[in-house]
């Protein structure tokens, strides 16, 4: 029965997937319809077999039916992912509130990435909702005083990362943090306690220093985006279930 629920649940992350792929597309270019598919060079409305995830990218051998350009490969990147990560989700929380939790970052991680990979962007249209469903998810699964804890640790890391932006513009005379990132750390307080947000901060850029130090080696390009890795470091800290107890017995904090 679970490699039933794990392969429902892989499906329903590929078709998520796309769906994802494209909001983050369509909200950075302040485009606004999403329904029905489209090639993005000829505007050919897709067909249910040309929509179907990965399956339809083989079938089609990678280019549009009509004008034959190149599907862009981050698009069967994304529904695989998204697929894979929520049967992760699935296999590490079961049915609870911590599966609604943990499908709402994949969801986040795969729209963010894609918008912001692509645009620099972190659209405050995505941010709004995902604040909303978590604390709903916090309220509905914890409880109230949990839900307001947890709008109090958003806080603190909406402060804490306003901070080191304001002191990094300081010391660099430059901006160093978009102000999508800054105001993505409330989101982290609404799933980690201050000590974990903390850590996904620094996790994000071990994560984002290999990239980081690509691209300035190929193209002297200093400017990454960090919204991704940060969400990554979210997303194994919560997937990898760290506590702050686990933390301090390991650190001595």
């Amino acid at each position: 029965m679970n490699l039933l629920y794990l392969i429902i649940f892989f499906i329903l992350g590929a078709f998520l997937g796309g769906f994802y792929s494209t909001l983050g597309k369509r909200l950075a270019e302040e485009k606004y319809h999403f329904f029905p598919y489209h090639c993005d060079y000829c505007y050919h409305r897709l067909s249910f077999l040309e929509s179907i995830p990965i399956v339809s990218y083989f079938l089609l051998k990678g280019r549009c039916l009509k004008c034959h350009r190149k599907i862009d490969t981050m698009e069967i990147m994304m529904e695989f992912f998204t697929g894979i990560l929520f049967s992760v989700s699935f296999y590490s929380f079961h049915f609870s509130y911590q599966l609604l939790i943990a499908l709402g970052i994949v969801s986040l991680l795969i729209i963010v990435t894609v918008s912001d990979l692509n645009y620099m962007i972190i659209p405050d249209e995505v941010l709004i909702f995902f604040v909303l469903y978590f604390i709903l998810i916090q309220f509905l699964g914890a409880g109230i005083f949990s839900a307001f804890q947890h709008i109090l640790y958003g806080i603190f890391l909406f402060l804490l990362m306003y901070f080191i932006m304001f002191v990094s513009e300081k010391a660099f005379q430059k901006e160093s943090l978009g102000g999508g990132d800054v105001k993505m750390m409330f989101l982290f307080g609404l799933v980690l306690d201050p000590l974990l947000g903390t850590v996904a901060i620094f996790l994000g850029s071990i994560f984002a220093l290999p990239m980081s130090l690509f691209l300035l080696y190929k193209n002297n390009e200093k400017a990454i985006p960090f919204g991704p890795f940060l969400l990554l470091a979210l997303a194994f800290l919560y997937f990898t279930k760290i506590t702050p107890e686990m933390l301090v017995s390991w650190f001595g904090f």
